[in-house]
């Protein structure tokens, strides 16, 4: 069997932080771009 090496909570704590920071400002600065186009465009 393969010997699996022990599991970086810090790191994956982090990395699992940013990818949620950056999922929520994503989406953020979608809607902003939306609704402006929205006014803009229409």
């Amino acid at each position: 069997m393969a010997d699996h090496p022990t599991m970086d909570y810090a790191e994956h704590e982090r990395t699992y932080k940013m990818f949620v920071g950056l999922t929520k400002w994503g989406t953020i600065s979608l809607v902003v771009l939306l609704a402006l186009m929205a006014a803009f465009l229409l």
